[in-house]
């Protein structure tokens, strides 16, 4: 598991763990036919670039906050098929269940990392950032099931 020798590290790392996010699904657009979907998941990567300025306001010491609330897990991605993501025509239920997994492993990541240290400051980032990611897959998870589950 990767080390850190402090904050600034934790949040340098999420911090480009949100610009390979907003990367992922910048490319995920661009492999979409449909203007719609591109359309979707190019706002997609704008959020994650609007979180990879939230965690440098926090860098540069700006108060957070980690909600009170537990975010629902529908576990939809823990059903399904993994996706070629080499593929260049990749269908918008194949995109979902991309990003759901994507959402899910950082949210493990981000979990594991919290357990695994000790640091309260650094347990805390870890946590929010964890309660980020589960918000993602939460809202793939009812997009997916909102417009894939209910067509079959």
């Amino acid at each position: 598991m990767k080390e850190f020798n402090s904050l600034d590290d934790i949040l340098d790392f999420a911090i480009n763990e949100e610009q390979m996010a907003a990367d992922f699904y910048t490319d995920l657009a661009a492999k979409m036919k449909n203007q719609e979907m591109k359309d979707t998941f190019e706002q997609y990567a704008l959020e994650e670039i609007g979180h990879r300025t939230k965690l440098e306001a926090i860098k540069n010491g700006k108060a957070y906050k980690i909600a009170d609330s537990k975010i629902v897990d529908l576990k939809i991605a823990d059903y399904l098929v993994e996706v070629d993501t080499e593929k260049t025509n990749i269908s918008y239920q194949e995109a979902l269940i991309l990003a759901m997994k994507k959402e899910k492993s950082a949210f493990k990541l981000y979990n594991d990392l919290a357990s695994a240290t000790t640091d309260a400051a650094s347990k805390k980032v870890f946590l929010m950032l964890a309660q980020e990611e589960a918000k993602h897959k939460l809202r793939f998870e009812i997009e997916y099931d909102n417009n894939i589950l209910t067509e079959n």
